[in-house]
């Protein structure tokens, strides 16, 4: 696994010298405070302060950088959001709290994406054009379709963007996604983006995939640009993205991008979700900013102190508050609420 992501290799010339100093301490931060919030989670699962836990620790490079380029609001001029379970990343990046996904953690009432009735890290945030993440595998792909057809009928330059796993590509909800993306009579503008963390579950990678790498699934299309990145490397990450985003602002046509990434903790709680020995992309990055002198080793354990802290006591005030009542499992089901001749109580 780590040879596999080590084969992309940085240029001689580091491109992180075209970056100003603050975009590289903010993305710094937000990388250590996701990790910071996935350590967490994995904590109060372990300790029964919270139930199923997946993730993403080890995406940071991806997820950050993500969310730092998307065009945020809500409505069509903005950009949709259809995530899958490890995008605590990017979710960070567009604004939301740590509290939040440990409230969902939690399972408490004052989760403002499910209250309290879904796994962790399944965000839903109206305002910002993210979707319901679906504990399904996948079929994030399929809903994307939609918000890319509304879009290429609105005109202007929101674009919807889809994330995903290396072995959700075997489902069919991901080549309905290529197919429909690239009609000649519709081409829509999805920035479709698999993180490739080199295992689905327990099944490594190297012996599922006939097309070798995933970006290959883009030459079926005659006009749909494709592209494999190191997404331990945030710079490559960043510039790779900002590149995509721009072709499908301007010609509103789809773009496949895969990740390369590693998987820190494993699959999941269900996994033990203890650390693995793969290539950390903030210790990483960390080493190019000590180099370049952007941060010192004293300004580096202070960012890595705040986040912990904020952790620790978004937790403990979590820990404070109260679960759902059963009569809330009616709430949110349908956007005009609920009518009175709804059955609640079984029959037909």
């Amino acid at each position: 696994m780590g040879t596999r992501v080590k084969k992309l290799e940085q240029k001689s010339t580091d491109p992180i010298i075209k970056f100003q100093p603050e975009l590289l301490k903010k993305m710094h931060k937000l990388m250590v405070l996701d990790r910071c919030l996935e350590e967490r989670l994995i904590k109060m699962s372990k300790g029964g302060d919270g139930f199923f836990w997946i993730g993403g620790p080890g995406e940071e490079a991806f997820g950050v950088p993500l969310g730092l380029l998307a065009q945020k609001g809500q409505g069509l001029d903005y950009d949709y959001f259809h995530f899958h379970y490890r995008s605590s990343g990017t979710a960070l990046a567009l604004g939301a709290s740590v509290i939040d996904t440990i409230r969902q953690m939690r399972t408490v009432a004052t989760d403002p994406y499910s209250r309290g009735r879904n796994f962790v890290n399944h965000y839903c945030i109206p305002e910002w054009n993210v979707m319901p993440v679906a504990p399904t595998i996948e079929t994030q792909y399929s809903t994307v379709i939609g918000t890319a057809i509304a879009q290429k009928k609105h005109g202007g330059t929101g674009i919807s963007i889809v994330t995903g796993g290396d072995a959700g590509t075997a489902e069919g909800d991901f080549h309905s996604c290529l197919v429909w993306a690239n009609r000649p009579a519709n081409p829509l503008p999805i920035l479709i983006t698999v993180t490739n963390n080199g295992f689905g579950i327990s099944t490594s990678y190297e012996g599922q995939h006939g097309e070798g790498q995933i970006s290959n699934w883009a030459k079926a299309f005659e006009d749909m640009p494709g592209r494999t990145i190191n997404g331990n490397d945030p710079i490559e990450t960043y510039l790779a993205i900002q590149e995509a985003m721009n072709f499908i602002r301007k010609e509103r046509r789809p773009y496949l991008l895969e990740v390369l990434t590693s998987r820190l903790h494993g699959h999941s709680s269900s996994s033990g979700a203890n650390r693995v020995d793969e290539p950390d992309c903030i210790t990483m990055f960390e080493e190019r900013l000590l180099k370049f002198q952007i941060i010192s080793n004293g300004e580096k354990e202070k960012v890595w102190d705040a986040c912990r802290s904020e952790c620790d006591e978004a937790f403990q005030q979590v820990k404070a508050e109260k679960y759902p009542d059963a009569d809330d499992i009616w709430n949110g089901i349908f956007v005009e609420g609920l009518s009175d001749s709804y059955p609640k109580k079984g029959g037909s």
